[in-house]
């Protein structure tokens, strides 16, 4: 989804661009249904932060910014992973593959996000299934490298 259909998808949220940029380099901050972005950003990026901070909204609890604390640590990796199925998730990876995308910054383009954010999703979706996933008609293989085929 883009930045914008996030935000009308979680209306309930307050969004606001802002500079975070003094505050260790944090790119985005959920509080209480507020969430801030990072105002320099592109837009592909604010979408795959906002994702990330639907992520908190949705799981967080408390103050997690101390992340040399292991449970804020695994509050933090869950509202990525949610933020990857959000932006992603298997069925963006076929309809990616489905849209003749032939390479990751075609695929990264095609699904708003980046190319780095692609990567990540790809190599959490590749720890949590192994070396393939079965959607739908589809097997999805994250092992050599990145594949999709259909079955018949």
């Amino acid at each position: 989804m883009t930045y914008e259909e996030l935000q009308l998808e979680y209306e309930e949220l307050i969004v606001v661009e802002m500079d975070l940029n003094d505050v260790k380099g944090l790119k985005g901050l959920y509080v209480d249904g507020c969430v801030a972005i990072e105002k320099s950003l592109t837009r592909t990026e604010k979408g795959c932060v906002l994702a990330e901070e639907i992520g908190h909204y949705l799981t967080t609890v408390g103050n997690i910014l101390n992340q040399k604390d292991l449970s804020n640590r695994k509050q933090e990796r869950k509202a990525r992973l949610i933020a990857f199925d959000i932006q992603v998730g298997l069925k963006g990876i076929i309809e990616a593959y489905e849209a003749s995308c032939t390479s990751l910054y075609m695929a990264a383009d095609y699904l708003g996000v980046t190319e780095e954010f692609l990567l990540e999703a790809i190599e959490n979706y590749r720890m949590k299934y192994g070396m393939l996933a079965k959607f739908d008609n589809y097997i999805i293989y994250f092992e050599p490298s990145l594949g999709v085929m259909r079955l018949f």
